[in-house]
C-alpha cells in the first residue's frame, strides 16, 4: 500500500489520505435528503467535492493496484510454477500503473488549492525597449489569447492601452476564465525578454526588449470583503497618450484602497458603470493577491512565492529570434519559438508544475 513507498514522507501520506477522508465525507452530506433540497448548500458541497475528487480518485486507483501486485508477488513466492510466472510477467505493468496513480494523487495534493481557482487577472506592461517593448507586449498577449483559445477558456478583455503609431501595447488587463487557468498561468508571473532586431531597426542590430507579467488569480466576491468607505472612487473622463482627454464625458473610474494604497484605474468601455463593476472585480484581485501572498509567506518562510511583489521583475524567459528557440531559466531549457508564439505553450506548462510540484512536496 502507499505506506510501504519510501519517497514519500509519513505527512504526505497522511494528507492523502485525510483528503480521501473529506472527500467520503462530502459525498456523504450529498446524499443527506435535507443537503439534497438545499440548491446553494448542494452546489457548495459539490464545487468542494470536485476539488478533491482527483486526488481520492487517484489514491483509491492506487490502493486498488497495490494490492493487486501484492496479491500476484504471493502468487510468484507460491508452489505452482505456471501461475507464478504469469503473474511474474504482469507484476512490472501493475507497478507502473500504480507508481503512476500515486504520482496523479500527489501532483492534485499539492495543486489542489491552484485548480480550484478557475478565474485570474492577465497584465502585460511593456517594459524597456522603447517602442519595440510595446510591440513585444501585444505579441505577448496574443500568444496568451492562442493559448486561451486552445484550452477552452473565456477571454475578456478589461484594460487595453495601445500605442496607435505602432499597434503595440503599453498596458493590458484581461480576466481569464476556465478549469485549471490559475495553476497553468500562475508562473508566467514575470520579466519576458525577446532578442531580435526591430522593425525600426535600419542596420539589422539585434535589440533586447522586455515586457512584464502579472497573474492574478480572481476570487469570487464572497471570498474577499472590501468595506466600501475604505475605498475613495472618482470619476474622470478617459485619457489617452500623453495624458490628453479622449472624450467629454466622465467614464474612468479611479479606485483608491486607502488601507493598502493600491489604486485601480478603468476605462476600457464608454459606460461608468461598466467602467465601475470591472475596476471592483480587478480591485478584489488585487487585494487577495496581496493576502494570498502574506498567508504563503507565513506557511513557509523558505519558499519564495511572490506573486505581486519581487517575483514579477524576475527574468524567467528568453525569446531569441535568431535562433529560433524559447529558453525557460527556471526550466533551463529552450522550446521551438514558433510553435510557442502560436499558444502551443503545453510542454512549458507542463514541465513548470512538475517542477512546482516538486518543490512543495519537498516542503510537506
Amino acid at each position: 500500500m502507499i505506506g510501504s513507498n519510501t519517497k514519500l514522507s509519513d505527512a504526505v501520506v497522511a494528507k492523502l489520505r485525510e483528503i480521501a477522508a473529506r472527500r467520503d465525507d462530502l459525498a456523504r452530506q450529498l446524499e443527506n435528503p435535507e443537503v439534497f433540497s438545499d440548491h446553494n448548500k448542494t452546489r457548495e458541497l459539490s464545487i468542494k467535492k470536485a476539488v478533491l475528487d482527483p486526488a481520492a480518485d487517484a489514491l483509491a486507483e492506487h490502493d486498488a493496484l497495490a494490492k493487486e501486485a501484492d496479491d500476484l508477488r504471493t502468487i510468484i513466492s507460491g508452489d505452482d510454477a505456471e501461475f507464478a510466472a504469469m503473474a511474474q510477467s504482469e507484476l512490472p505493468d501493475v507497478d507502473a500503473r500504480s507508481a503512476a496513480a500515486l504520482d496523479r494523487a500527489v501532483e492534485h495534493l499539492v495543486n489542489a488549492d491552484d485548480r480550484a481557482i478557475g478565474s485570474v487577472m492577465l497584465e502585460i506592461r511593456a517594459g524597456v525597449g522603447g517602442a519595440e517593448a510595446g510591440i513585444w507586449a501585444g505579441d505577448l498577449l496574443r500568444m496568451y489569447e492562442k493559448y486561451a483559445q486552445g484550452r477552452g477558456w473565456s477571454w475578456e478583455s478589461l484594460e487595453l492601452s495601445e500605442e496607435e503609431s505602432t499597434g503595440g501595447v503599453r498596458h493590458a488587463v484581461v480576466s481569464v476564465k476556465g478549469e485549471g487557468v490559475w495553476s497553468e498561468l500562475a508562473k508566467e508571473a514575470g520579466t519576458h525578454c525577446v532578442k531580435r532586431v526591430p522593425a525600426t531597426e535600419t542596420q539589422g542590430r539585434v535589440h533586447t526588449s522586455t515586457a512584464t507579467v502579472a497573474v492574478l488569480p480572481e476570487p469570487e466576491a464572497v471570498e474577499i470583503e472590501v468595506n466600501p468607505e475604505d475605498v475613495d472612487e472618482h470619476v474622470t473622463t478617459a485619457q489617452g497618450p500623453g495624458g490628453q482627454n479622449v472624450n467629454k464625458v466622465s467614464t474612468a473610474v479611479h479606485l483608491i484602497h486607502r488601507p493598502t494604497g493600491i489604486e485601480v484605474r478603468m476605462q476600457e468601455t464608454k459606460s461608468q458603470a461598466q467602467n465601475r463593476v470591472k475596476a471592483w472585480r480587478l480591485l478584489r484581485a488585487r487585494l487577495y493577491e496581496r493576502e494570498l501572498e502574506r498567508k504563503r509567506a507565513e506557511e513557509s518562510k523558505a519558499r519564495n512565492e511572490q506573486i505581486g511583489g519581487g517575483g514579477r521583475a524576475e527574468r524567467i524567459r528568453t525569446y531569441r529570434w535568431k535562433e529560433s528557440i524559447v529558453v525557460d531559466h527556471r526550466l533551463e531549457e529552450s522550446f521551438p519559438l514558433q510553435a510557442v508564439m502560436a499558444g502551443q505553450m503545453e510542454d512549458i506548462v507542463r514541465q513548470l508544475i512538475a517542477q512546482e510540484t516538486a518543490h512543495r512536496l519537498e516542503l510537506l
